[in-house]
């Protein structure tokens, strides 16, 4: 069977004096069933084309769901005297929400049984859920589509039936205010889909008479609603990349007008929470690295703000949580994230982690007057845990321990970190871990090479029982900190945005370039793997460097970078302009049309590559890797392979469900693995 090529319908694209011309132009219509039929004949291609791994596949579907403890539950726990927690029963694909008054022995009242909701559905997601505040009433969020588009329901949990009531076509935030009637929510723009709507519903009144309580006017920002962690105070947040703005009522008082805790001003970024007489806030208020401050309720702008946790400019400061007798702050120094205990009176320490790379995080703390907090933990060789530490006696108990079933033993594997010098001297942290048994330092490994690299995101070292089935067929899995990420501070996120984006790809190549000095791997054996934003990378470091990976993998790739920032009716653009830059600015054109993937395509080699996409994708739309695709098809100059998989009942985030999206996972493996055992022939 042929690779499918796609007509060429030229179309001219002009801005700045500058003239582009786009050939598959043409598949930005979902609607269009030319476009489908393509889509289709690429899947028809991939599946004949990865007919030799079904087996593999199947192998490789059974061993990840074989790990998975398939009758299992979160770890409970207690609010409002209730303990909370979710769970699967064996076999099924979504968790059944549960809870139990007063006491673990109690009687389980199930809540919400998503495997009910989601009979006969191809595609279903529970967002949100949350309780009223006398915990009679759950209102929740469902998305049918994948497109993050949800309607909101409701359910009397003591009559045990679902309320007529509905909310179709809404973001999915909402929040409860004290009379247990009022339900504050955030509603999108149906193009572009930026949340920039909140309305009010009263229980039992038709949505089409909810009352518009904010309406979010400039484009850059969003706005969303949550709680105080008190719960006496509703917050409505707006925010764009580089500024804040917060209002706030009591939530006792949802008739009440919402004011302005500081208002927006640029650069300025700040998120709230309330203990006291006064809000707790973390910003970067002549902080680049953040710091909290708290203000008076009475009068909470910038100019009443008090120091808490002061600057350091070693230390990013990423969250806190508030306790009766506590502050808890969530830091990140060196690359590797603590978690610092302070009284409010007294001497504060941080919590010990022995692992040389992980993923250290505060977790679900939802009481105020307590001792104790609970954190989650895990790295490439621990499974996730979830611990209680007392804040006394500084003893932690394992409250879970993530099990894999068939057993794991972390002695087994072996991580560590290791340093890249960059091009300007800086050095970029890798994460790594490989199976003992099947490494040598002697450069024939293969080596999966991992990013994301925007937003500000940290990738943090976390453990997958999947992987285990690359590592244990001798694959090392490595993740690059690179630059966008937010990884060693911000100033590592302020040196990879913008017009200094570059960074990010040659920070992995860099990476890339050291694994191979290093005699990790070399480019025989080298791949590498990013998803969105992480897609982008992967579509730039080919285009600079194709010669360094023998397979790449693009999952949902944001790849049309001018033409996307250029389209303004596109959901997210606007809000992105902070992010990638304004292309209607010729400084920030010229800029992207540098790098953008698609854009900078040429008659050359590529690795092998397999590019994934959701046809009801809302963040990348599914014709950025469709348009990519074909241009390569048409441009390289290789035999090597080039698959695209696009799931025609999903979004972003791929397959709904608890063991669907392992198929995606050993489809990408078994490429891996294909493309391995090619090269030992």
């Amino acid at each position: 069977m042929s690779a499918p090529l796609a007509p060429k319908k030229p179309q001219f694209l002009e801005i700045h004096g500058h003239q582009r011309q786009d050939p598959y132009y043409w598949m930005n219509d979902r609607e269009n069933q030319e476009v489908i039929d393509y889509l289709n004949a690429e899947n028809s291609y991939l599946k004949e084309v990865m007919k030799p791994t079904e087996g593999l596949q199947k192998q490789l579907f059974e061993e990840m769901k074989g790990r998975i403890k398939e009758q299992d539950e979160s770890v409970p726990y207690f609010k409002s005297g209730y303990f909370w927690y979710s769970r699967f029963e064996k076999g099924s694909e979504y968790p059944m929400y549960c809870r139990k008054l007063g006491s673990l022995e109690a009687q389980e009242e199930i809540i919400l049984d998503v495997n009910i909701l989601a009979e006969g559905k191809s595609y279903f997601q529970v967002g949100q859920a949350t309780c009223s505040t006398n915990q009679q009433l759950l209102a929740f969020a469902a998305d049918e589509v994948g497109r993050r588009i949800y309607t909101i329901r409701f359910k009397n949990l003591d009559r045990h039936e679902f309320l007529e009531d509905q909310i179709p076509e809404v973001t999915g935030n909402l929040v409860w205010a004290a009379d247990q009637q009022s339900i504050f929510y955030s509603k999108q723009d149906p193009d572009t889909l930026r949340s920039f709507q909140i309305y009010k519903h009263i229980l039992g009144s038709p949505s089409s008479t909810d009352q518009l309580i904010y309406e979010e006017l400039d484009e850059k920002f969003s706005c969303m609603v949550h709680k105080t962690k008190s719960e006496k105070y509703i917050l409505l947040h707006s925010e764009s990349t580089i500024s804040s703005e917060v209002r706030f009522i009591p939530a006792d008082q949802p008739t009440a007008h919402f004011q302005i805790l500081q208002a927006r001003i640029p650069h300025l970024e700040y998120a709230a929470d309330h203990y006291g007489d006064h809000f707790y806030i973390r910003t970067n208020d002549q902080a680049q690295n953040f710091k909290l401050v708290k203000a008076p309720i009475a009068n909470p702008s910038k100019e009443n703000w008090i120091d808490v946790v002061p600057h350091r400019p070693e230390v990013l400061l990423e969250d806190f949580d508030l306790f009766s007798k506590y502050l808890v702050t969530q830091e990140r120094s060196n690359g590797l994230t603590q978690i610092r205990i302070q009284p409010w009176e007294g001497e504060g320490h941080s919590l010990a982690f022995e692992d040389e790379t992980y993923t250290a995080y505060v977790g679900t703390n939802p009481e105020f007057d307590t001792d104790v907090v609970r954190f989650g933990y895990n790295s490439l060789v621990s499974p996730s845990s979830v611990y209680d530490y007392h804040m006394i006696s500084r003893e932690k108990t394992l409250m879970k321990q993530q099990e894999v079933v068939g057993g794991h033993n972390p002695h087994s594997y072996h991580s560590e970190r290791i340093w890249a010098k960059a091009a300007d001297g800086v050095l970029v942290p890798i994460s790594l871990v490989y199976q003992k048994s099947t490494f040598s330092k002697n450069g024939k490994n293969p080596v999966l090479l991992y990013a994301y690299g925007s937003y500000g995101y940290s990738m943090d070292a976390y453990f997958s029982s999947n992987r285990l089935s690359l590592l244990q067929r001798g694959f090392v899995f490595a993740i690059a900190h690179i630059r966008g990420g937010e990884d060693l501070g911000r100033v590592w996120y302020e040196d990879g945005k913008l017009l200094k984006k570059k960074n990010t790809f040659t920070d992995f190549i860099t990476c890339a370039e050291h694994l191979i000095e290093q005699k990790y791997s070399s480019p025989a054996h080298l791949y590498a793997m990013g998803g969105s934003a992480g897609g982008l990378l992967m579509g730039a470091v080919i285009n600079m460097r194709p010669d360094l990976f023998n397979g790449v993998i693009a999952n949902v790739p944001f790849v049309d970078v001018v033409t996307t920032m250029l389209d303004e009716s596109i959901p997210l653009t606007t809000g992105e302009f902070q992010e990638w830059g304004n292309p209607k600015e010729k400084e920030f054109y010229d800029y992207m049309l540098s790098y953008s993937p698609y854009d900078n395509i040429t008659a050359k080699a590529y690795p092998n590559l397999l590019v994934t996409s959701g046809l009801h994708d809302s963040q990348v739309q599914y014709w950025e890797p469709t348009k990519w695709v074909a241009k390569l098809r048409d441009q390289k100059t290789d035999a090597n392979l080039l698959l695209l998989f696009t799931n025609m009942e999903a979004g972003h985030g791929g397959a709904s469900g608890r063991f669907n999206p392992l198929k995606e996972i050993a489809l990408e493996y078994a490429f891996l693995l294909m493309l391995e055992e090619k090269k030992k022939k």
